[in-house]
């Protein structure tokens, strides 16, 4: 009970309220977002279950997949668990170091998540540009090395934010209006001088998301001129059919990330229900898509679950 006595100017906590505007529907609003969360949880256990078992799918794609399910799972998994306990039982209240730990696995979580679709994109460089050495340039344990790359690089890139925050002053009005710990949102909380968390999350932003689109346009760059180069337009389709799944979840992953991401900087004039609402779904529909994403588009994959889901 305690965590209804909170005030907003108790100085060891922050509230999350929720989303701003529609409090009265707040338990309306938890049905889509469970369902999402519960759904995107199925599917992403399945896949590694799948993978997991099937000894024909330990290659270097599955194994992409894999990590991918893993971020995806701990994407929203990081939020939804708080968020549903605002929604179902008025729980806001959240510690200074809860809120800050939130913060720094969500951030890390996506920077990985990044970084996994930058390896997908390399993948599929080498399996349309370079298929004869597909086997001798990417290997399980090649992949693996580069998720380590990838997640070092998250954890040490987002590891300054939350060590940058706790050293401010935080206002008597400790009100988050959202669902979970954003690093703007918090950062607007305090009443210290914010211009290097400001600067050092815009940093965070290129370095991670910056860099990783530019490397993934080099890669389809160099996959369309290879593509070209191939007389037979059968031959087209199938080259550009292997990176549709790829493609779909990039676009379904980056675009609500970046809209979020701006709006937060420049869209004052965008109602704030509407950023809340939009932030939440860009951490529960791409979970729940990329592994039908996937399913669909993966035969050897599709195959192996219903194999599975013909046995249950």
């Amino acid at each position: 009970m305690g965590a209804f006595n909170l005030t907003p100017s108790d100085p060891s906590t922050f509230i999350l309220n929720g989303i701003p505007g529609l409090e009265d529907a707040h338990i309306w609003i938890s049905i889509p977002f469970s369902m999402l969360y519960i759904i995107g949880l199925l599917g992403n256990f399945t896949i590694l279950f799948v993978v997991g078992k099937e000894s024909t799918l330990h290659k270097p794609m599955f194994l992409l997949l894999s990590m991918l399910a893993l971020t995806d799972i701990s994407l929203s998994t990081c939020v939804m668990p708080k968020a549903l306990c605002i929604f179902w039982f008025c729980f806001k209240g959240i510690t200074v170091d809860g809120c800050l730990t939130q913060m720094f696995f969500l951030h890390a979580v996506a920077g990985m998540h990044s970084a996994v679709l930058v390896i997908m994109a390399f993948d599929r460089y080498v399996a349309i540009c370079e298929p004869l050495r597909y086997g001798t340039i990417l290997n399980n344990a090649r992949i693996a090395k580069l998720g380590l790359v990838g997640l070092t690089r998250a954890v040490f890139v987002v590891l300054p934010e939350p060590l940058l925050l706790r050293r401010l002053p935080f206002c008597a009005n400790r009100v988050i209006p959202h669902t979970y710990c954003e690093h703007m949102a918090v950062v607007k909380m305090s009443c210290g001088d914010t211009r290097v968390n400001r600067t050092y999350g815009l940093m965070t932003a290129l370095v991670i998301i910056g860099l990783d689109l530019t490397l993934i346009g080099l890669s389809y760059r160099m996959i369309i001129r290879a593509v070209l180069r191939i007389n037979s337009k059968k031959a087209h389709l199938k080259a550009l059919n292997t990176c549709t799944a790829h493609i779909s979840v990039m676009l379904l992953s980056y675009t609500p990330y970046l809209f979020s991401a701006l709006t937060h900087r420049f869209g004052q004039g965008i109602a704030a229900h509407v950023h809340i609402l939009l932030a939440n779904l860009y951490l529960l529909v791409p979970p729940m898509l990329n592994p039908i994403i996937y399913g669909v588009k993966t035969k050897e994959l599709r195959d192996k679950v219903g194999k599975y889901i013909c046995r249950m």
